[in-house]
């Protein structure tokens, strides 16, 4: 909306860039562009303001497919007016020169001409299009319909309108009937993601048997190997004996083989001990055969004195001293 000031029975009038503006006075155009600012008298002043800057109008509107389904169709079309003369004289942008503001709807008009020129276009192609089609691929179908039919239709350009882009946000059926289409492909999910789980349980399964059987393999490895190593451990104490046994063999014989020796030196030093005693007794006897009965006897009193306990004191009778006095007296030839 244009900025107004008022001067002394005088107006002045500053637009935006984006606003073009036109001035007649007395009938005749004194004024035409965007971003005008001049005065201007207002009895003698007819004011138009059109908008040049894109503009998006968003639609929404009911349509039905082949098989008479409701479907609701969300779009948004951006447009501009690329001729404001043309728009001026075939819509009223006049502008009150008090206020600025628009004496009419001319908005609302352009609105309402696009709109119904995209939803018949919309509903045509809808028309022949069945549910489900059309909520898979409508959205470009439709998009592409409504931008042709737009670019072809001839009382656009004759307003100084021009379309510069079409959206078409979504295709929506009734909730009910979005429901029950729904119904399926949540069935289908659910199915995968019951299938998925399964699958993850006998994979579990199955990693869970694989782990046993190595466990039990591991076991029947350990126990074959304690086998192998009882069975190695009996060949090595067997052998072990055997090695025990053979040297203690070897240290028997050769005990055995000591002792005898030890015996044959011992009856050895023996027999040469017995020889050279019986040699001295020889010779002894030999030397006692020689001599006479008195020394004999002085031999045998000595070696009486030699054997006998230790005599502390020694007392003799008449008798006894008697006797061995006769004895001693007595001649050698009688004794003989």
């Amino acid at each position: 909306m244009a900025d107004i000031d008022r001067r002394l029975g005088w107006r002045h009038l500053r637009s935006a860039p984006t606003a073009h503006i036109r001035h007649h006075k007395r009938g005749r155009l004194a004024h035409d562009g965007p971003g005008l600012s001049f005065w201007f008298r207002p009895l003698a002043a007819a004011l138009s303001e059109v908008p040049v800057d894109d503009r998006e109008l968003a639609m929404a509107f009911h349509a039905r497919t082949s098989d008479f389904q409701d479907v609701t169709v969300q779009a948004t079309v951006t447009y501009r007016i690329s001729d404001p003369a043309v728009a001026a004289a075939r819509l009223d942008f006049s502008i009150d020169p008090d206020s600025g503001a628009w004496r009419g709807t001319p908005l609302e008009q352009l609105s309402t001409l696009l709109t119904e020129t995209a939803q018949q276009h919309a509903l045509d192609v809808l028309a022949r299009t069945p549910l489900a089609a059309a909520l898979v691929d409508g959205v470009a179908s439709v998009r592409e319909r409504i931008s042709d039919g737009l670019a072809a239709e001839p009382r656009l350009p004759a307003t100084g309108i021009e379309v510069v882009a079409v959206r078409v946000v979504a295709i929506r059926p009734e909730p009910e009937v979005e429901r029950a289409l729904r119904t399926p492909a949540r069935e289908q999910i659910q199915q995968e993601a019951d299938r998925a789980t399964y699958e993850r349980r006998a994979v579990a399964v199955e990693r869970e048997r694989a782990i046993a059987e190595n466990e039990l393999a591991s076991r029947i490895e350990l126990a074959r190997r304690e086998e192998q190593l009882v069975e190695q451990r009996g060949t090595n104490a067997r052998r072990e004996a055997e090695e025990n046994a053979a040297a203690d063999g070897v240290r028997a014989q050769a005990e055995a083989a000591r002792t005898v020796r030890l015996a044959q030196a011992e009856a050895e030093a023996a027999r040469a001990t017995g020889e050279a005693r019986a040699q001295a007794q020889a010779a002894w006897l030999g030397v006692h055969a020689e001599a006479d009965t008195a020394t004999l006897h002085a031999l045998t009193a000595a070696r009486l004195a030699e054997n006998l306990p230790r005599i502390d004191s020694l007392t003799l009778s008449p008798d006894v001293l008697t006797g061995l006095l006769a004895k001693l007296a007595r001649p050698a030839g009688e004794e003989r």
